[in-house]
């Protein structure tokens, strides 16, 4: 299963609001498992997914995550499947 790690920056006051909204958005996700924490440091919350496939994990990191207001942006880090196998 595809695994990523997406790192977002907030608006100033707004984590608690993302992480709110992130878990409602993904709790209704078929074929999803995920963990949602605010951090302290560069980044404000750190999001991991492991989706069914990577068609569904990049469609839910494009056209969901991204798009939650008050968040400023995004970096993620898609796990090397290969090496999970070692």
């Amino acid at each position: 299963m595809p695994i990523a790690f997406i790192l977002l920056n907030s608006d100033l006051g707004s984590d608690q609001e993302i992480i709110t909204k992130l878990k409602e958005m993904l709790a209704v996700e078929k074929d999803l498992k995920y963990e949602v924490q605010g951090v302290y440091g560069i980044y404000d919350i750190v999001v991991k997914i492991e989706a069914a496939n990577a068609d569904l994990l990049r469609s839910i990191i494009t056209s969901k995550i991204r798009k939650i207001d008050k968040v400023q942006s995004t970096l993620t880090m898609m796990v090397i499947e290969e090496q999970e196998r070692l």
